[in-house]
């Protein structure tokens, strides 16, 4: 995911409070939207060995156990998955959903080779009103807290679903422990700019012409909170020629990050939420 800056702003992007305090992520005093308050931040933490330990989100097993939550839904002709990169979820979901068409909604150029290597039909830069009640499922997987106005992303990602249809969400969680960790990181390629808390985007969902079908803590977890935090302090810290020496320590922080995942993901250590809703007929 591309890092979009921007400007400093002393109201919140989600309900328009002016009580946002100051820091790099603050979070509002009157609804909890958590939000990067300025353009700067921390010197960017980048390589190699943190790129491999963030990609554990996109895996095919991961990717393929998402797509799984909705087989207990009617199978759908038509699918669009916004913010889809190079269209690996589709790929993944492919493997369940044999007869459905997918698309995919990127601003980068991403999606166009992923309509290339055949894993969408269709490539979208943005959301448009020509993508308007096209479809009967969209998913939006950490999206939203990349964009700058997440409210209007989500009303336009509602708008391409039918009435009737089904919309998967899956979000970073401001109630995990882990979260105040994003006040002092800069991923440039995976940091949000929005935390959003679950119950905010329930009710939006629900303001919107959507009834939540399921919300999830423990499915969405995803094992990599030890081995991200490893792999942050040795790109800082450790010269690149020495980090290869670093492998066993890597694989170790890996192992107890899946080890301790079926723990983490009952406590305040579950660091994803997913949200299953379907939007009510007659709804435009």
């Amino acid at each position: 995911m591309t890092d979009v800056q921007e400007p400093r702003r002393d109201d919140c992007p989600w309900c328009g409070s002016q009580r946002l305090p100051e820091g790099g992520f603050a979070a509002c005093a009157d609804c909890g939207h958590v939000v990067r308050t300025s353009a700067g931040g921390p010197t960017g933490v980048r390589g190699a060995l943190l790129e491999r330990v963030l990609a554990a989100r996109t895996t095919r097993r991961r990717l393929r156990a998402t797509a799984l939550t909705m087989t207990p839904f009617p199978e759908p002709e038509s699918w669009l998955d916004i913010g889809t990169g190079a269209g690996r979820f589709p790929e993944a979901a492919k493997e369940l959903f044999t007869y459905t068409s997918f698309d995919g909604v990127d601003a980068t150029s991403r999606v166009d080779r992923a309509r290339s290597a055949g894993r969408v039909e269709e490539a979208h830069r943005a959301l448009s009103p020509a993508l308007d009640s096209r479809y009967d499922v969209i998913t939006v997987l950490h999206h939203l807290q990349h964009t700058p106005d997440p409210r209007a992303e989500l009303s336009a990602a509602l708008r391409a679903l039918r009435p009737g249809g089904h919309a998967l969400f899956e979000l970073p969680d401001p109630a995990c422990a882990f979260a105040p960790l994003l006040g002092k990181w800069w991923l440039p390629h995976d940091h949000p700019h929005h935390l959003i808390p679950l119950d905010n985007l329930r009710t939006e969902l629900e303001s919107q012409g959507c009834d939540i079908i399921t919300t999830d803590r423990r499915g969405a977890h995803i094992p990599y909170d030890v081995s991200t935090a490893l792999a942050l302090l040795l790109t800082s810290h450790v010269p690149p020629r020495l980090l290869p020496l670093t492998r066993p320590l890597t694989a170790l922080a890996t192992a107890l990050d899946h080890s301790l995942a079926p723990i983490l993901r009952r406590t305040r250590f579950a660091n994803t939420y997913r949200v299953i809703a379907r939007k009510r007929k007659g709804v435009a």
